[in-house]
């Protein structure tokens, strides 16, 4: 079931705004907000960067408070590395908001995207404040899921539905990432919104399970942001039972944030710097789920294979090869490797040139599957990798300009 509306403002009680507030150039869309029209539950996860922006730690300060109103973004400027007065910035947009809404500092929640190391201009973005909140309607979700782009292609939103304990809940979303992109976390940026009345911890749970199937099983270039965010704001108006830790409901709403977050992820990729292709690695057959992801980590950021795959060479013996150098004792005679459907080695060992030809048709789609049974257990991982293209060291080498 789809909602009227698409993005963070699909859920009811939600609505938001883009515009323009001089940080980019003219014209371009840099500041977005969405408020709810009550406080409610919010949940967050964050990049695991030893170097976080003054947005992430502000965030997570007042992720301690477990409650939130209202998300400003810019993009831009990242506003990393900026010492004492990056936090000051960041500070400065949160109470900007909080004082046009009436609400204590903690239930604004701020992020930022774009070049790393500059000053934030907060002057241009405190005057926007007031013309962005004259801006705000149950349509602005498509204008605030421009502002927070940088290098993306395309904005990307979504918004799912399903019945839990009887009440229609609505999950809306909207993300921005393309370089940068690798698991903990891989979002660069994603928030969510959801009128489900669910209590605090059972969002934060659902949010880390529903970030574990999605954004931290992506991977573009291997490199992890200093701005990396997720966050998922409440509000209740569904008006559903409440919605408490490990109970049947609370694993409906995993489900469906799960659903939404794997999308957005998989636009990510679909939209990641230079990108061709999109390819799943799915791992089978390992001892452990940790063993397992380390196998799809290995092959997922192997240059050799995402150039393989930019170049349509059907070149298994590279997937072997990351097989073979991830770290975990495997015994090559039980190792299956298929393409789709199609199967390219058996105990070990390749099928032969028929086999070959055949995956070399694979190769040339847009979005296909690799596929590992490692022969040693029962547990599994996945991830979704990018090809590495010419594209992509065009764009990175010139990003500042």
């Amino acid at each position: 079931m789809k909602p009227k509306n698409v993005g963070i403002t699909a859920p009811v009680g939600f609505q938001a705004a883009g515009i323009h507030c001089g940080i980019k150039k003219p014209g371009l869309l840099d500041l977005a907000l969405c408020v709810s029209e009550v406080s409610g539950p919010i949940a967050g996860v964050f990049t695991k960067n030893c170097v976080a922006a003054a947005p992430v730690l502000l965030d997570r300060r007042h992720l301690r408070h477990r409650c939130g109103r209202a998300i400003l973004v810019n993009s831009g400027n990242a506003n990393a590395c900026t010492g004492p007065q990056g936090v000051l910035s960041a500070t400065t947009m949160a109470r900007a908001v909080a004082e046009q809404l009436s609400v204590p500092l903690y239930q604004v929640f701020v992020g930022s995207t774009g070049v790393i190391g500059r000053t934030l201009p907060i002057d241009r973005i405190t005057t926007a404040i007031p013309t962005l909140f004259s801006r705000l309607s149950v349509k602005g979700g498509a204008q605030a899921a421009q502002a927070i782009l940088t290098t993306d292609l395309r904005p990307k939103t979504v918004s799912v539905q399903a019945r839990i304990g009887g009440q229609l809940i609505t999950i809306g979303g909207m993300a921005k990432g393309s370089g940068m992109i690798h698991p903990d976390m891989a979002t660069m940026l994603a928030y969510f919104t959801t009128d489900a009345h669910i209590t605090p911890s059972a969002l934060q749970q659902a949010l880390k399970a529903a970030a574990d199937q999605s954004f931290n099983c992506i991977t573009v270039d291997g490199d992890t942001s200093t701005n990396d965010t997720v966050l998922c704001l409440a509000n209740g108006l569904a008006k559903n039972r409440v919605i408490a830790p490990r109970s049947r409901t609370s694993r409906d709403f995993e489900r469906l944030l799960t659903e939404a977050a794997q999308t957005l992820a998989l636009l990510i990729c679909r939209d990641g710097e230079g990108v061709t292709k999109v390819v799943k690695v799915l791992v089978e057959g390992a001892k452990t789920v940790a063993t397992a992801k380390r196998v799809a980590a290995t092959i997922a950021t192997s240059n050799l294979v995402k150039t393989a795959l930019f170049g349509e060479d059907a070149n298994w013996g590279r997937v072997m090869a990351a097989i073979g150098r991830s770290g975990v004792a495997i015994n090559p005679t039980k190792v299956t490797v298929r393409f789709d459907e199609i199967g390219m080695v058996k105990q070990g060992v390749g099928l032969g040139l028929e086999a070959e030809r055949q995956i070399a048709r694979v190769f040339k789609q847009k979005e296909f599957t690799i596929a590992v049974h490692l022969g040693l257990g029962a547990s599994r991982a996945h991830m979704w990798t990018t090809d590495l293209s010419y594209d992509y060291v065009r764009i990175n080498a010139s990003y500042r300009s």
